[in-house]
């Protein structure tokens, strides 16, 4: 098995097929910093990979399921598909203290509970850090598949986790590496946002320092690979020599408007 934990807004089980096919044929480490529900890794299986994310909760989760299957897979069994204990759930990260309380079994299990009951498979956060998405109403949802956990934990098992911005990767980086980046999206409208994963957010100036890393990685002679939205933006700001801008097509499936869902442009950024 060995497949995605989570589910995650922008997350490129879709696009599998389109991203493997454009990969650089040989390369020595791979490496991600927008780790997300990690859909590219858990297909690859690298033997030597790094992962990394911003949201300490996510990166928790991941690390739980290296160290601690068992202790996942039981906490999980607790959980109820029922509004009132869903928003208690989510309430924990209001009260600092209880929360602390927690062990980082009970953390994970909580994220992956609040993951697949929340409303359309949405996690995002406010300006604290509180998960503020409501209750999903889903009739059965399967939290947790034990023999998934188990394989991913074996994955993960020859994975370095870390957790921070995504600039934590450059002194790790070296020549031969592979990174691939799935950075929260540029958005196509004012009002089309889905970047709050986050209590940090990531803005323009986020994108302008990704695109330096970019260079750095093309300086060293390592290799990149990076998902965006097909905006002016973002076609102007990978339009260097050397860097090749290819266009796909995915399937919107967050949107408050049913009407609005359904195939957008997204690029896809090499340096090779």
């Amino acid at each position: 098995m060995c497949k995605p934990i989570i589910k995650w807004v922008g997350g490129k089980r879709q696009l599998i097929n389109e991203l493997k096919s454009l990969m650089p044929k040989k390369y020595n480490r791979y490496i991600e910093p927008f780790i997300g529900g990690g859909a590219l890794f858990f297909e690859l299986k690298p033997e030597n990979a790094i992962i990394n994310d911003y949201n300490i909760e996510l990166v928790n989760l991941y690390k739980v399921v290296k160290n601690e299957p068992e202790a996942l897979i039981n906490d999980i069994n607790k959980h109820k598909n029922e509004s009132e204990y869903y928003y208690n759930m989510r309430a924990l990260d209001r009260d600092k203290k209880k929360f602390k309380k927690l062990t980082e079994a009970e953390r994970a299990s909580r994220f992956i509970y609040l993951n697949k009951t929340g409303f359309n498979g949405l996690y995002r956060v406010n300006s604290k850090g509180e998960c503020n998405v409501p209750f999903g109403r889903y009739k059965n949802p399967n939290y947790c598949v034990s023999e998934n956990i188990y394989a991913c934990s074996d994955l993960l098992k020859r994975t370095e986790i870390i957790s921070g911005d995504f600039e934590i990767i450059k002194d790790k980086l070296q020549k031969g590496d592979f990174v691939y980046f799935d950075p929260p999206y540029v958005p196509l409208t004012a009002t089309a946002s889905f970047t709050s994963y986050t209590e940090k957010g990531f803005d323009e100036n986020m994108q302008l320092r990704l695109r330096e890393l970019c260079d750095y990685i093309d300086e060293i002679g390592a290799y990149f690979m990076l998902s965006n939205s097909y905006t002016d933006f973002i076609l102007e700001l990978y339009k260097v020599d050397g860097y090749n801008i290819h266009t796909v097509k995915a399937t919107r499936s967050v949107n408050c408007n049913g009407n609005r869902r359904g195939k957008v442009k997204e690029v896809i950024v090499t340096n090779y």
